[in-house]
C-alpha cells in the first residue's frame, strides 16, 4: 500500500532516510556499496512535484548510482548538522551541491529551524535592537519575517541583508571544506514571484560577488538560468494534483530538470 505524502506529491515509497540521519530525502534509496554521485540541496534537488528530479537524469546518463540527498525546505545548516548525510557526500565520487538562499541559515540576526531552515525559531537581542518596533512571535518563516523588515526600513535592512551575505560565504566555505573531495556547486537561478518587499530572484539574496568569495574552493561552478514550471508551460506535467498546483508553479518543472541534467552530465562524465 502506498500514500502520498502531503506537500511533496510524492508516494512514501519515493522518499527515504539514510542511517540515523532524521532528514527525508528523495528515494528510492541508492546502493552506497558502489560507486555514486551524490547532489545536496533543497525543493529543486529534491525534485518538488517532479517525477524524474536532475539527480535521476544525471544517473540514466552517466550510468552510475545518483544519491539523491535533496531536503525539501533545507539549508546548509540542515545538512552541517547532519552527520550521516555529510558521511554519504564525503565518500562520493564527486558531490553536486546546489546553493541555498541566504536567508535560511542562523546568522548572529536570528536562528532557523535545525532541520526545516526555512522556519524562523527567535531573533536575537542584535536584531530585536535594529528593530524595537517588531513583535517577532509574529512571525513562523523567515521569508515573512524579512518581507516585514525591508518594509520597515531600508536601511536597517541593509544591515541585515550584509549579515545574511557574509554569513552564506562562511557557512558555505565550511561546507566544502568539510566535504573535502570533489564538489560541483550548482547556482540554479529562476526568477519567482515575490511580495515585492523581497528580491524576486532564487537563491535569494545570493549574488555574483559571493560565489567568487568562495575562491579556489569552489572550483567548478556551473551557473543555470531556469524558469518556473508556470512559465515553461510545465505545470501540466508536475505531479502533485490539483491541490499542489499553486505550489507546483513556482518551482522549476521537467524542462528545466532536463536542461540542468545536461549540463551537470557534461560536467560530471570526467569524475564517473
Amino acid at each position: 500500500m502506498s500514500y502520498q505524502i502531503p506537500g511533496t506529491g510524492l508516494p512514501a515509497a519515493q522518499l527515504c532516510r539514510y542511517g540515523v540521519s532524521r532528514l527525508q530525502v528523495r528515494g528510492p534509496r541508492r546502493d552506497l556499496d558502489r560507486p555514486y554521485f551524490a547532489f545536496l540541496g533543497g525543493a529543486e534537488t529534491f525534485g518538488r512535484f517532479v517525477e524524474t528530479p536532475f539527480a535521476a537524469l544525471v544517473e540514466e546518463a552517466l550510468d552510475l548510482p545518483c544519491v539523491n540527498l535533496g531536503c525539501i525546505n533545507a539549508g546548509l545548516d540542515a545538512f552541517l548538522h547532519d552527520v550521516e548525510i555529510m558521511r554519504i557526500a564525503r565518500a562520493a565520487q564527486a558531490v553536486v551541491i546546489q546553493l541555498p538562499a541566504a536567508h535560511t541559515l542562523s546568522n548572529r540576526f536570528y536562528r532557523v529551524h535545525p532541520r526545516r531552515n526555512d522556519r524562523f525559531v527567535a531573533a536575537s537581542s542584535m536584531l530585536k535592537t535594529l528593530y524595537p518596533e517588531v513583535d517577532f512571535t509574529d512571525f513562523h518563516f523567515v521569508r515573512h519575517m524579512l518581507g516585514s523588515l525591508r518594509r520597515c526600513s531600508d536601511r536597517r535592512f541593509a544591515v541585515v541583508q550584509l549579515e545574511l551575505e557574509q554569513a552564506w560565504i562562511a557557512r558555505m566555505r565550511l561546507t566544502l571544506r568539510t566535504l573535502d573531495c570533489p564538489t560541483v556547486a550548482l547556482w540554479l537561478q529562476y526568477r519567482d514571484s515575490s511580495d515585492g518587499a523581497l528580491p524576486g530572484e532564487e537563491p535569494m539574496f545570493v549574488t555574483s560577488d559571493m560565489v567568487r568569495a568562495l575562491g579556489p574552493q569552489a572550483e567548478h561552478v556551473l551557473h543555470v538560468t531556469v524558469s518556473r514550471s508556470a512559465e515553461a508551460g510545465d505545470l501540466g506535467d508536475m505531479i502533485g494534483g490539483a491541490l499542489n498546483a499553486p505550489a507546483a508553479a513556482h518551482l522549476p518543472g521537467p524542462s528545466a530538470h532536463r536542461q540542468v541534467a545536461a549540463k551537470l552530465t557534461e560536467v560530471l562524465r570526467p569524475f564517473a
